[in-house]
């Protein structure tokens, strides 16, 4: 009995899904008088033209019934080919179904999302076998003894293997593809497995999104695979290296695919000469964060209660847009400092914006939890764009390159991707009673001897308010993740519209309610002669009379709530060609040198 999640077990439980003992397949009734006929081949074509002896069925009239769509025995239309070839062969000679015989009929085997954890010794069972597929299980481990020897392909992605030296043991002489993508493959113990001596044959090898950093290591193995054509490392830290593509192809010359993109001769001609310089290979990544226009803010004077002659606040308004960026960050030599980690909160965000970020527009924030789900947490710093005033369409063109030191790190905030806000930062400023500001004796007296002078200066010009600021009171309006997973991947560009849906300021508080007294003088100031009564009356009719339909245009002008959008994008650095990283290479040196 194969043990529970393994391979062994998986196919046992296929078979059964199959029903390979069952009508029209197996032994039974139908075909009972074949059923001794286990030392004869497999399909002998006389055996269907002789006669069918009474109560059974002829083979092709079985073969029909799983040919069938409308047959209640026939298979889905997605079952693969060696579902149906089994059958079929079944059918013809079911002498197989005794004993191993049914193994040797597989040469292809495909176990996907069963919960396999084991790749067991029952599996040298398959003598024929030549392709293994185990995607999306649960195998961390692959002990290559277990594997048949006539192994051609075998793919373990969407798997959790952290480790190739069991696999590497005794390998299948005859791998032509190896698939790793989507597994744990960390640290440079791994890439002493990837070479010539372990597999001599292989064609395809697929090792994306896994945490592999150590480029220069990688290619240096590589170069020993003589049959190598197709790569992929997409999605591992080290593909996040400006001039990753260029050296992959400058060092492997034989390869023809990389990450899914054929490698064509002029592209090969552009990098040439970058494999002799791996002085040139940084262990970093080059980021540009560029945030655009922002359209949809509410006016806020719409929304304010302004009194008159300084008898009330004044409330000035700017806006800010902000996004984390991964943690670990080196900043260029701008004497910034760098941003502090993000503290989740429940209140609402408060920024210390630092004068001495320059055109960075970096920020300290303990930032509101978004609305959306939190994936796998991560580290990160929050930038911010400069405060802008309230316009229909505020162009903050706002540009910052980053650049990440921690790969690792950059892929976990990549897959998480980023929290975009809108941040507004709100000042009260109060009207200053005079009274309130003594001044001293010597002060008051010059005062005094120039109070003439003041009050002609006042018959002039009313005396403007004096204000007091209150601190800068911050609140998120508006947050949204947005996704940066592609630029694991060959995408080097991010561009995205958040929009985050029609935003409806809070209503300004309500006036105190009136004692019962003050309501009752407020009334007796209301009443007016009857002669102004009459007026009024006299032009409320003028101003009923005049047009109903222009009362309703004026309600059809009014202007339709639009969402809030931000433009937000995130470019990849990628140098084009070996020229081009040599520059950029000798730029970075430079600035380098002058700080």
């Amino acid at each position: 009995m194969a043990a529970p999640g393994s391979v062994s077990a998986a196919f046992q439980d296929y078979l059964q899904h199959l029903g390979l003992q069952d009508f029209p397949c197996g032994l039974g009734s139908w075909n009972k008088s074949r059923c001794h006929a286990r030392g004869s081949s497999r399909a002998q074509p006389a055996g269907l033209e002789e006669a069918v002896p009474p109560g059974e069925e002829n083979p092709e009239v079985l073969l029909e019934l799983l040919r069938d769509q409308h047959s209640p025995w026939a298979l889905p239309h997605d079952c693969s080919p060696q579902a149906q070839l089994l059958r079929k062969m079944v059918v013809l000679a079911p002498e197989l179904l005794h004993g191993s015989r049914v193994f040797q009929l597989v040469k292809s085997l495909r176990i996907l999302d069963k919960g396999v954890e084991e790749v067991d010794e029952g599996l040298l069972q398959f003598q024929q076998l030549e392709e293994l597929i185990l995607s999306a299980n649960h195998v961390s481990r692959v002990t290559s003894a277990h594997l048949p020897r006539t192994l051609k392909v075998l793919e373990l992605c969407y798997n959790d293997v952290d480790d190739l030296q069991d696999l590497c043991a005794q390998p299948p002489p005859e791998l032509q593809h190896l698939g790793l993508g989507y597994n744990q493959l960390s640290g440079p113990s791994q890439e002493k497995h990837l070479t010539v001596d372990f597999w001599p044959n292989l064609v395809s090898l697929d090792l994306s999104f896994n945490s592999l950093t150590d480029l220069l290591g990688l290619v240096s193995q590589l170069c020993t695979l003589p049959s190598l054509r197709i790569l992929l490392l997409q999605g591992n830290p080290l593909s996040l290296i400006p001039a990753y593509r260029g050296f992959l192809v400058d060092s492997l010359p034989k390869l023809s695919i990389l990450d899914d993109i054929y490698i064509w001769p002029d592209e090969r001609q552009q990098f040439q000469g970058l494999a002799g310089q791996p002085e040139l290979l940084k262990s970093e990544a080059r980021l540009v964060v560029s945030i655009g226009e922002m359209k949809g803010l509410p006016n806020p004077t719409d929304f304010q209660q302004l009194e008159l002659e300084c008898e009330g606040p004044v409330i000035a308004c700017s806006y800010y847009v902000t996004y984390q960026f991964a943690e670990g960050e080196e900043l260029e030599g701008r004497g910034s400092p760098e941003g502090t980690e993000i503290h989740q909160s429940p209140t609402v965000a408060t920024l210390d914006v630092d004068s001495s970020a320059q055109d960075t527009g970096e920020t300290k924030s303990h930032q509101e939890p978004a609305v959306t789900e939190e994936p796998e947490a991560h580290s990160a710093n929050v930038f911010a764009t400069p405060a802008q005033p309230w316009a229909e369409t505020i162009d903050y063109s706002y540009r910052k390159e980053h650049i990440a030191k921690d790969l690792v790190g950059l892929k976990s905030y990549l897959e998480a991707g980023t929290i975009v806000s809108v941040v507004e930062k709100k000042v009260l400023s109060w009207p200053v009673d005079p009274d309130e500001n003594s001044v001293p004796s010597k002060e008051g007296q010059e005062l005094k001897k120039n109070g003439a002078k003041d009050k002609q200066k006042k018959k002039k010009k009313k005396k403007s308010c004096e204000y007091r600021s209150d601190p800068p009171i911050w609140s998120t309006l508006a947050t949204m993740r947005v996704t940066l997973e592609t630029l694991l991947a060959t995408e080097n560009l991010v561009a995205a519209v958040c929009d985050f849906g029609i935003l409806v300021p809070e209503k300004p508080p309500e006036p105190p309610v009136l004692d019962e007294k003050e309501a009752k003088k407020g009334k007796d100031k209301s009443k007016k002669p009857k002669g102004e009564k009459g007026d009024q009356k006299n032009a409320a009719s003028k101003g009923k009379g005049k047009n109903k339909d222009t009362a309703e245009v004026e309600e059809d002008q009014e202007p339709q709530p639009v969402p809030l959008t931000v433009q937000f994008q995130m470019q990849l650095l990628r140098w084009p060609s070996a020229a081009s990283t040599q520059r950029q290479a000798s730029v970075a040196m430079a600035v380098g040198g002058t700080q």
